[in-house]
Protein backbone atom coordinates (compact mmCIF):
# COMPACT_ATOMS: atom_id res chain seq x y z
CA UNK A 1 0.00 0.00 0.00
CA UNK A 2 1.51 3.08 -0.94
CA UNK A 3 0.89 5.23 2.29
CA UNK A 4 2.17 2.52 4.07
CA UNK A 5 5.70 2.68 2.61
CA UNK A 6 6.68 5.35 4.85
CA UNK A 7 6.33 3.37 7.65
CA UNK A 8 9.86 2.28 8.91
CA UNK A 9 11.01 2.70 11.73
CA UNK A 10 13.21 5.65 11.25
CA UNK A 11 10.58 7.35 10.06
CA UNK A 12 9.87 9.58 12.69
CA UNK A 13 7.32 12.63 11.64
CA UNK A 14 10.00 15.11 13.06
CA UNK A 15 12.12 14.37 10.06
CA UNK A 16 9.97 15.24 7.44
CA UNK A 17 9.80 18.71 8.93
CA UNK A 18 13.48 18.54 8.63
CA UNK A 19 13.62 17.40 5.28
CA UNK A 20 10.89 19.72 3.94
CA UNK A 21 13.05 22.14 5.14
CA UNK A 22 15.95 21.04 3.16
CA UNK A 23 14.15 20.62 0.35
CA UNK A 24 12.96 24.45 0.63
CA UNK A 25 16.52 25.68 1.31
CA UNK A 26 17.33 24.07 -1.93
CA UNK A 27 14.43 25.30 -3.82
CA UNK A 28 15.30 29.06 -2.27
CA UNK A 29 19.56 28.71 -3.32
CA UNK A 30 18.30 27.39 -6.95
CA UNK A 31 16.78 30.53 -7.26
CA UNK A 32 20.26 32.45 -7.03
CA UNK A 33 21.08 32.33 -10.28
CA UNK A 34 17.71 33.63 -11.65
CA UNK A 35 18.41 36.81 -9.30
CA UNK A 36 21.97 37.42 -10.26
CA UNK A 37 20.55 37.82 -14.04
CA UNK A 38 18.59 39.94 -12.94
CA UNK A 39 21.12 41.90 -10.96
CA UNK A 40 23.45 42.25 -13.48
CA UNK A 41 20.32 43.02 -16.27
CA UNK A 42 19.88 45.77 -13.13
CA UNK A 43 23.34 47.44 -13.11
CA UNK A 44 23.91 47.23 -16.59
CA UNK A 45 21.11 48.99 -18.01
CA UNK A 46 20.43 51.22 -15.40
CA UNK A 47 17.17 50.28 -14.18
CA UNK A 48 15.68 49.70 -10.84
CA UNK A 49 15.78 46.29 -9.91
CA UNK A 50 12.23 45.12 -9.94
CA UNK A 51 10.62 44.36 -6.37
CA UNK A 52 7.40 42.40 -7.67
CA UNK A 53 6.62 38.78 -8.89
CA UNK A 54 5.35 40.32 -12.29
CA UNK A 55 8.42 42.62 -12.51
CA UNK A 56 11.15 39.93 -12.03
CA UNK A 57 8.99 37.78 -14.51
CA UNK A 58 9.64 40.65 -17.36
CA UNK A 59 12.72 41.63 -16.40
CA UNK A 60 14.56 39.35 -18.57
CA UNK A 61 13.92 37.73 -22.08
CA UNK A 62 10.66 35.65 -21.16
CA UNK A 63 12.73 32.24 -22.17
CA UNK A 64 15.63 32.73 -19.92
CA UNK A 65 13.45 33.63 -17.44
CA UNK A 66 11.48 30.42 -17.51
CA UNK A 67 14.71 28.52 -17.77
CA UNK A 68 15.94 30.19 -14.19
CA UNK A 69 12.36 30.12 -12.91
CA UNK A 70 12.29 26.35 -13.49
CA UNK A 71 16.07 25.54 -12.46
CA UNK A 72 15.45 25.92 -9.12
CA UNK A 73 12.90 22.79 -9.18
CA UNK A 74 15.64 20.68 -10.41
CA UNK A 75 18.15 21.48 -7.81
CA UNK A 76 14.82 20.92 -5.37
CA UNK A 77 14.17 17.26 -7.19
CA UNK A 78 17.67 16.48 -6.26
CA UNK A 79 17.30 18.29 -2.61
CA UNK A 80 13.82 15.35 -2.77
CA UNK A 81 15.90 12.66 -3.82
CA UNK A 82 19.03 12.68 -1.42
CA UNK A 83 16.26 13.62 1.37
CA UNK A 84 14.79 10.37 0.65
CA UNK A 85 17.66 8.34 0.10
CA UNK A 86 19.79 9.12 2.56
CA UNK A 87 17.58 10.86 5.71
CA UNK A 88 14.83 8.35 5.30
CA UNK A 89 16.79 5.44 3.67
CA UNK A 90 13.81 4.90 1.71
CA UNK A 91 14.14 4.33 -2.32
CA UNK A 92 12.70 7.26 -4.99
CA UNK A 93 10.34 4.23 -6.26
CA UNK A 94 8.21 4.00 -2.44
CA UNK A 95 7.75 7.62 -2.36
CA UNK A 96 6.27 6.99 -6.01
CA UNK A 97 3.92 4.31 -5.74
CA UNK A 98 3.15 1.32 -4.19
CA UNK A 99 3.49 -1.05 -7.67
CA UNK A 100 7.00 -2.84 -8.14
CA UNK A 101 7.74 0.04 -10.62
CA UNK A 102 6.15 3.03 -12.40
CA UNK A 103 3.56 2.35 -14.10
CA UNK A 104 4.34 4.57 -17.10
CA UNK A 105 0.91 3.77 -18.99
CA UNK A 106 -0.58 5.22 -16.34
CA UNK A 107 1.36 8.50 -16.28
CA UNK A 108 1.12 8.61 -20.57
CA UNK A 109 -2.73 7.99 -20.41
CA UNK A 110 -2.89 10.84 -17.68
CA UNK A 111 -0.86 13.41 -19.58
CA UNK A 112 -2.67 12.53 -22.58
CA UNK A 113 -6.37 13.13 -21.52
CA UNK A 114 -5.49 15.96 -19.95
CA UNK A 115 -3.25 17.26 -22.12
CA UNK A 116 -6.13 16.62 -24.95
CA UNK A 117 -8.91 18.14 -23.02
CA UNK A 118 -6.63 21.49 -22.22
CA UNK A 119 -5.37 21.99 -26.04
CA UNK A 120 -9.01 21.59 -27.22
CA UNK A 121 -10.47 23.62 -24.53
CA UNK A 122 -7.90 27.06 -24.44
CA UNK A 123 -8.99 26.09 -29.02
CA UNK A 124 -12.63 26.57 -27.89
CA UNK A 125 -12.46 29.46 -26.09
CA UNK A 126 -10.32 30.99 -28.81
CA UNK A 127 -12.55 30.33 -31.41
CA UNK A 128 -15.50 31.27 -29.89
CA UNK A 129 -14.10 34.39 -28.28
CA UNK A 130 -11.10 35.63 -30.77
CA UNK A 131 -11.15 39.04 -29.58
CA UNK A 132 -9.52 38.08 -25.97
CA UNK A 133 -6.66 36.50 -27.70
CA UNK A 134 -3.33 37.77 -29.65
CA UNK A 135 -1.92 35.59 -32.00
CA UNK A 136 1.48 35.21 -30.38
CA UNK A 137 3.21 32.90 -32.10
CA UNK A 138 7.22 33.13 -33.39
CA UNK A 139 8.99 30.02 -34.51
CA UNK A 140 12.38 30.91 -32.66
CA UNK A 141 10.85 32.22 -29.59
CA UNK A 142 8.56 29.35 -29.42
CA UNK A 143 10.98 26.31 -30.39
CA UNK A 144 13.53 27.63 -27.52
CA UNK A 145 9.84 27.61 -25.24
CA UNK A 146 9.23 23.97 -26.29
CA UNK A 147 12.69 22.05 -25.82
CA UNK A 148 12.71 24.49 -22.09
CA UNK A 149 9.53 23.59 -21.46
CA UNK A 150 9.01 19.59 -22.43
CA UNK A 151 13.01 19.13 -20.93
CA UNK A 152 12.19 20.91 -17.35
CA UNK A 153 8.43 22.13 -16.72
CA UNK A 154 8.25 17.63 -16.37
CA UNK A 155 10.73 18.08 -13.49
CA UNK A 156 8.92 21.39 -11.77
CA UNK A 157 5.73 19.35 -12.26
CA UNK A 158 7.03 16.30 -10.50
CA UNK A 159 8.92 18.09 -8.12
CA UNK A 160 5.69 19.19 -6.70
CA UNK A 161 3.85 15.52 -7.03
CA UNK A 162 6.80 14.40 -4.86
CA UNK A 163 6.58 17.05 -2.36
CA UNK A 164 3.05 17.03 -1.59
CA UNK A 165 1.24 13.75 -2.85
CA UNK A 166 4.25 11.61 -2.17
CA UNK A 167 6.72 12.84 0.68
CA UNK A 168 4.29 14.93 2.89
CA UNK A 169 1.42 12.84 2.04
CA UNK A 170 3.54 9.79 3.64
CA UNK A 171 4.74 12.08 6.32
CA UNK A 172 1.38 13.35 7.64
CA UNK A 173 0.11 9.63 7.46
CA UNK A 174 2.93 8.15 9.59
CA UNK A 175 1.77 10.98 12.26
CA UNK A 176 -1.74 10.59 11.94
CA UNK A 177 -2.48 6.93 11.43
CA UNK A 178 -4.94 7.51 8.68
CA UNK A 179 -5.73 8.55 5.08
CA UNK A 180 -8.19 11.26 5.91
CA UNK A 181 -5.74 14.07 7.21
CA UNK A 182 -2.75 13.46 4.78
CA UNK A 183 -5.21 14.17 2.09
CA UNK A 184 -6.71 17.52 3.85
CA UNK A 185 -3.55 18.67 4.90
CA UNK A 186 -1.27 18.14 1.81
CA UNK A 187 -4.24 19.73 -0.21
CA UNK A 188 -4.75 22.69 1.63
CA UNK A 189 -1.06 23.43 2.18
CA UNK A 190 -0.79 22.62 -1.80
CA UNK A 191 -3.49 25.14 -2.87
CA UNK A 192 -2.40 27.86 -0.53
CA UNK A 193 1.15 28.02 -1.89
CA UNK A 194 -0.27 29.57 -4.66
CA UNK A 195 -1.50 32.59 -2.80
CA UNK A 196 1.78 34.56 -4.02
CA UNK A 197 0.71 34.32 -7.69
CA UNK A 198 -0.32 36.73 -9.88
CA UNK A 199 -3.82 35.17 -11.10
CA UNK A 200 -4.65 35.68 -7.12
CA UNK A 201 -3.90 39.42 -6.83
CA UNK A 202 -6.01 40.18 -10.37
CA UNK A 203 -8.75 37.27 -9.68
CA UNK A 204 -9.38 37.60 -5.75
CA UNK A 205 -8.69 34.29 -3.14
CA UNK A 206 -11.79 32.88 -4.76
CA UNK A 207 -9.14 31.13 -7.13
CA UNK A 208 -7.93 29.76 -3.87
CA UNK A 209 -10.98 27.12 -4.20
CA UNK A 210 -9.44 26.05 -7.90
CA UNK A 211 -6.30 25.70 -5.98
CA UNK A 212 -7.24 23.82 -3.02
CA UNK A 213 -9.89 21.93 -5.00
CA UNK A 214 -7.26 20.53 -7.82
CA UNK A 215 -4.71 19.38 -4.71
CA UNK A 216 -7.63 17.46 -3.42
CA UNK A 217 -8.10 15.60 -6.92
CA UNK A 218 -4.64 15.26 -6.98
CA UNK A 219 -4.57 14.14 -3.43
CA UNK A 220 -7.52 11.54 -4.11
CA UNK A 221 -6.29 10.03 -7.53
CA UNK A 222 -2.92 9.06 -5.67
CA UNK A 223 -4.80 7.58 -2.69
CA UNK A 224 -7.49 5.36 -4.86
CA UNK A 225 -4.69 4.49 -7.60
CA UNK A 226 -2.12 3.34 -4.59
CA UNK A 227 0.43 5.76 -6.48
CA UNK A 228 1.41 8.90 -8.18
CA UNK A 229 1.43 8.40 -11.94
CA UNK A 230 -1.61 9.41 -12.54
CA UNK A 231 -1.00 12.43 -10.27
CA UNK A 232 1.94 12.81 -12.18
CA UNK A 233 0.66 12.50 -15.76
CA UNK A 234 -1.89 15.31 -14.93
CA UNK A 235 -0.18 17.96 -13.53
CA UNK A 236 3.18 17.58 -16.42
CA UNK A 237 0.34 18.14 -18.90
CA UNK A 238 -1.56 20.93 -17.14
CA UNK A 239 1.42 22.89 -16.80
CA UNK A 240 3.34 21.88 -19.99
CA UNK A 241 0.33 22.35 -22.53
CA UNK A 242 -1.10 25.68 -21.24
CA UNK A 243 2.69 27.10 -21.41
CA UNK A 244 3.00 26.15 -24.92
CA UNK A 245 -0.36 27.34 -26.00
CA UNK A 246 -1.26 30.54 -24.00
CA UNK A 247 0.02 32.89 -21.73
CA UNK A 248 -1.24 36.54 -20.37
CA UNK A 249 0.00 39.34 -17.71
CA UNK A 250 -1.57 38.15 -14.88
CA UNK A 251 0.10 34.54 -15.48
CA UNK A 252 2.67 32.79 -12.95
CA UNK A 253 4.21 31.50 -16.26
CA UNK A 254 5.26 34.31 -18.40
CA UNK A 255 5.66 32.55 -22.13
CA UNK A 256 6.43 32.89 -26.02
CA UNK A 257 2.96 30.98 -26.37
CA UNK A 258 1.38 30.34 -29.40
CA UNK A 259 -1.51 32.57 -27.93
CA UNK A 260 -1.77 35.51 -25.40
CA UNK A 261 -4.91 36.06 -23.19
CA UNK A 262 -5.94 39.76 -23.21
CA UNK A 263 -9.37 39.10 -21.95
CA UNK A 264 -10.31 40.65 -17.80
CA UNK A 265 -10.00 37.45 -15.68
CA UNK A 266 -13.52 35.78 -14.86
CA UNK A 267 -13.86 35.80 -11.20
CA UNK A 268 -17.36 34.02 -11.17
CA UNK A 269 -18.64 30.14 -11.52
CA UNK A 270 -16.13 29.52 -14.47
CA UNK A 271 -13.20 29.06 -11.50
CA UNK A 272 -15.25 26.87 -10.22
CA UNK A 273 -16.36 24.01 -13.12
CA UNK A 274 -13.12 22.35 -12.95
CA UNK A 275 -13.21 21.83 -9.36
CA UNK A 276 -16.68 20.46 -9.27
CA UNK A 277 -17.83 19.73 -12.71
CA UNK A 278 -14.74 18.16 -14.72
CA UNK A 279 -12.74 16.73 -11.57
CA UNK A 280 -15.43 14.56 -10.70
CA UNK A 281 -15.93 13.77 -14.50
CA UNK A 282 -11.77 12.49 -14.63
CA UNK A 283 -12.39 10.68 -11.37
CA UNK A 284 -15.14 8.79 -13.23
CA UNK A 285 -12.94 7.67 -16.17
CA UNK A 286 -9.87 6.50 -14.13
CA UNK A 287 -12.51 4.72 -11.77
CA UNK A 288 -13.98 2.77 -14.62
CA UNK A 289 -10.21 2.12 -16.27
CA UNK A 290 -8.67 1.30 -12.69
CA UNK A 291 -11.79 -0.53 -11.29
CA UNK A 292 -11.00 1.44 -8.14
CA UNK A 293 -13.23 0.29 -5.23
CA UNK A 294 -13.58 0.44 -1.74
CA UNK A 295 -13.22 4.60 -1.63
CA UNK A 296 -14.43 5.43 1.67
CA UNK A 297 -11.80 2.95 3.09
CA UNK A 298 -9.14 4.50 1.13
CA UNK A 299 -9.66 7.76 1.33
CA UNK A 300 -10.63 8.28 5.19
CA UNK A 301 -9.30 4.75 6.80
CA UNK A 302 -7.12 4.44 9.18
CA UNK A 303 -3.78 2.84 8.86
CA UNK A 304 -1.93 -0.21 10.85
CA UNK A 305 1.06 0.42 11.55
CA UNK A 306 3.26 -2.13 10.15
CA UNK A 307 7.49 -1.63 9.56
CA UNK A 308 8.34 -3.33 5.92
CA UNK A 309 11.23 -2.68 3.71
CA UNK A 310 11.22 -0.51 1.15
CA UNK A 311 10.13 -1.26 -2.07
CA UNK A 312 13.18 -1.80 -4.80
CA UNK A 313 15.15 0.96 -6.42
CA UNK A 314 13.17 1.95 -9.41
CA UNK A 315 16.29 1.89 -11.62
CA UNK A 316 16.31 -2.03 -11.13
CA UNK A 317 12.74 -2.02 -12.34
CA UNK A 318 12.46 0.49 -15.50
Amino acid sequence: MFLENGFLPQNKFWRYLVGSLIIFLAATLGQIPWVVAVAIKSFKSGKPFPTTETGMMTFLNLNITLFLLLFSFVVAFIAIILVIKYFHKQTLLSVTTSRKKVDWKRIIFSFSLWGLFTAGSTLAMYYNNPSDFVYNFKPIPFLILAIIGTLLIPIQTSTEEYVFRGYLMQGFAVLAKNRWFPLIMTSVIFGSMHIANPEVEKMGYIILVYYIGTGFFLGIITLMDEGMELALGFHAANNLITALLVTSDWSAFQTNSVFKDVSSPSTGFEILIPVFVIFPLLLFIFSKKYHWSNWKEKLTGTIEIKYSEPTQNLENNE
